[in-house]
C-alpha cells in the first residue's frame, strides 16, 4: 500500500474493502436490524404483514454527474440521499412502510474515502428527514469499477394490503400527492450553461428537488387506508407513468388542464431564466417521486392529494392519456435508453 502523509485523504483503493466498511458503517444506523452489516446476510423481523421489495441504481454520468455543465459539483451526500429516497418511494407507492435495505457500491479505486463517507451520511440523513424511521440498512456489497454505481434494495411491509397499478376503474378520480415538475426543472438548471454562482434562492430550491427529492412517505399508507384503487410513484414523468397505470388497468386517463396549472407557479423561476414552458416539466419531469393514485368517487381522498382528472372507459384495445379530452403523446418523459 502506498504510504501517504497523515493529512492526506486516502482513496478507497488504499484502504481496501474492510477499511471502506470501517469508515462507512459507523455512519449507518442498524437499530432496527437483528443482524447488521458484517454478517453474510441481514435479518429483519416481519410482523406477519405482506413484504414488498424494490431496487434502483444510480450510475455516474447516467443519473448524476460529479460536475454539471452549470459548474455545480454534485455532492456524495446528495447521491446517498437520493438512493434512499427513490427506493422508499417505490415502497410508499404500494401503500407500504420501508423496513430494511441492502446497498451495493461499485467504486473506482482512486475515489476518495471522504466521498464514500459523505454518501453514507446522506443515506442516514434521508432516512431520518423523510420519516423512514423503521428503515435499517442491514448489509450490502462492495466492488471495483471504472465509474460510481450505487444500487439500493429496499424491503417494506404493507399493513393495510398492497395497492397495485391494475385497479383503476372508470369513474375513479385521478389524484397526485407531492410535487410535479420541480425535479425536472432542477435538472434543466443543472444541465444548463447558467453557472451555479448566479442561482437565486428559488432556482436553488428546484435544484434541491432534483438532488434531494422528498417523496411523501405518509401518503402511500394513507391512500391505501382511504381506498385507493391503483397507485404508483411518478419517477419518469406524469404522462409516461400515467400511461403505464392506464395500460395496466385497461382504462383511459383524462387530465384537467386547469388542475395541472396549479403546479406551474413553483417552476416559474427556472422557466423565466431558461425560457422554457413550465408545463413541460409538470407533464414530463420525473424524480419528484410524488404519488399518482386513483380513488372511487365515494371515498374521501386524503387532503394532501390534488385531484387532476378522471379515469374513463378504455376505447378499443389501447389505453389512452388525454388532457381535456384531447389525446396526448404518452411516451413523453424519461427513458434510460432514449437519446
Amino acid at each position: 500500500m502506498t504510504i501517504r502523509q497523515t493529512n492526506e485523504i486516502p482513496t478507497v483503493s488504499e484502504l481496501g474493502e474492510q477499511g471502506i466498511l470501517d469508515a462507512m458503517l459507523p455512519l449507518l444506523s442498524t437499530r432496527k436490524a437483528n443482524l447488521g452489516p458484517g454478517d453474510d446476510a441481514g435479518a429483519l423481523k416481519v410482523k406477519g404483514s405482506e413484504v414488498v421489495v424494490s431496487v434502483d441504481t444510480l450510475v455516474e454520468n447516467q443519473d448524476f454527474r460529479q460536475a454539471w455543465p452549470s459548474g455545480f459539483k454534485h455532492k456524495a451526500f446528495d447521491v446517498g440521499w437520493k438512493s434512499i429516497a427513490q427506493n422508499v418511494s417505490d415502497i410508499n407507492a404500494m401503500g407500504g412502510v420501508p423496513t430494511g435495505a441492502v446497498v451495493s457500491l461499485s467504486l473506482p479505486g482512486d475515489l476518495s474515502v471522504e466521498w464514500v463517507k459523505d454518501l453514507a451520511a446522506g443515506m442516514s440523513a434521508a432516512i431520518e428527514a423523510l420519516g423512514a424511521q423503521d428503515l435499517a440498512i442491514v448489509g450490502g456489497d462492495l466492488g471495483r469499477s471504472t465509474e460510481i454505481s450505487v444500487t439500493t434494495t429496499v424491503l417494506g411491509e404493507c399493513h393495510h394490503g398492497k395497492v397495485l397499478r391494475t385497479g383503476a376503474k372508470p369513474g375513479d378520480r385521478i389524484a397526485v400527492a407531492g410535487r410535479l415538475g420541480s425535479a425536472g426543472a432542477g435538472l434543466a438548471v443543472l444541465d444548463s450553461s447558467k453557472q451555479w454562482q448566479t442561482w437565486n434562492r428559488s432556482v436553488r430550491r428546484l435544484v434541491d428537488a432534483q438532488c434531494r427529492p422528498e417523496p411523501p412517505l405518509e401518503s402511500g399508507p394513507r391512500a391505501a387506508v382511504a381506498g385507493a384503487t391503483a397507485m404508483m410513484d411518478i419517477s419518469d414523468g406524469l404522462l409516461r407513468d400515467a400511461v403505464r397505470m392506464a395500460k395496466a388497468s385497461k382504462v383511459n386517463f383524462n387530465f384537467d388542464s386547469t388542475a395541472l396549472e396549479s403546479f406551474k407557479a413553483r417552476l416559474e423561476p427556472a422557466s423565466l431564466w431558461l425560457k422554457q414552458d413550465p408545463m413541460t416539466w409538470v407533464l414530463e419531469g420525473g424524480e419528484d417521486f410524488g404519488l399518482l393514485a386513483t380513488f372511487p368517487a365515494s371515498v374521501e381522498i386524503p387532503e394532501e392529494f390534488t385531484v387532476i382528472g378522471q379515469v374513463q372507459q378504455q376505447a378499443g384495445r389501447r389505453s389512452l392519456t388525454k388532457i381535456d379530452g384531447e389525446v396526448v403523446n404518452g411516451s413523453r418523459g424519461f427513458d434510460h435508453f432514449s437519446s
